[in-house]
């Protein structure tokens, strides 16, 4: 992992800092794995802008990643670490010993070789996908399930992980990336180790156009708009706009927008950070 920052030849170039690029092994991704990517720009069947800032940006093809690791007790070997557009972690191409091929998302220290392996018992090593129940406590964990069978939906993204705190009959306490500790069912599956690309934090794009190659179009502050338009708006001069808050109303900073009966509540033990 490593970053690379540029000579100031442009403007562009002054302060961009590139991602290395140094674990990946490869350019040309497993075309089988490919799906078409259809971009909305913000439009609603209708044609009508629903959403703000979104359009142009470059053709992407989706990868399709193997989220929920349900090959139980067949080793897969590490092809090739990928990039992929779609997600700011790397993806790793494995071979299953039946021929499937699959993509799953890369931990730290991954290499090409390495023989990986989901199911329970097995041992706790980097890229192994492995029940709560069967993970040693203290473990560092990536990709974790939130119900048994539905896929990793948690600790996903570059550089991010969870730590198992505890086990207490059917559910284990697990901490995750935002500092929240909840209750999660022992029979949730998890992936050893921390998600590859940690130094994605690091980089910095140099350039408004590289924000519009990415799909994302210029966002207008609300404090220059005119209270027509904003809560934030209007004011004589360059007015500060007052409490941040929503294009709604709802304030922005320490606002609690959770619901008190919400069904998941007795699930958290403690909150996330403020």
């Amino acid at each position: 992992m490593s970053v690379r920052k540029l000579k100031p030849i442009t403007p562009g170039q002054r302060f961009r800092v590139v991602n290395g690029f140094d674990t990946i092994t490869t350019d040309k991704p497993e075309k089988s794995l490919l799906a078409p990517k259809k971009r909305s720009g913000g439009r609603n069947n209708q044609g009508r802008m629903t959403t703000r800032n979104i359009g142009g940006g470059h053709k992407q093809k989706y990868r399709i990643i193997d989220f929920k690791r349900d090959k139980i007790g067949i080793p897969a070997t590490v092809k090739t670490i990928e990039y992929d557009p779609n997600r700011t972690a790397f993806i790793a191409l494995v071979s299953y010993t039946d021929g499937e091929k699959r993509y799953v998302i890369a931990q730290n220290g991954l290499k090409v070789g390495q023989v990986i392996i989901a199911g329970s018992g097995v041992a706790p090593e980097i890229g192994n996908a492995m029940p709560l129940s069967d993970i040693p406590l203290g473990t560092t964990i990536s990709c974790i399930e939130l119900r048994p069978g539905q896929g990793a939906v948690m600790a996903r993204s570059a550089g991010s992980f969870a730590q198992l705190m505890a086990r207490d009959g059917k559910y284990a306490t697990v901490k995750l990336p935002s500092g929240e500790t909840r209750l999660i069912m022992a029979s949730c599956m998890a992936t050893i180790g921390v998600v590859s690309n940690s130094d994605h934090q690091l980089l910095v794009s140099g350039k408004a156009g590289r924000s519009r190659w990415l799909g994302r179009r210029p966002r207008t502050r609300a404090v220059v708009m005119n209270p027509v338009d904003h809560p934030m708006g209007g004011g004589e001069g360059r007015s500060s706009g007052g409490h941040p808050r929503s294009r709604n109303g709802i304030p922005a900073k320490g606002y609690k927008t959770r619901s008190k009966t919400k069904a998941s509540n007795k699930y958290i033990i403690e909150r996330r950070k403020k």
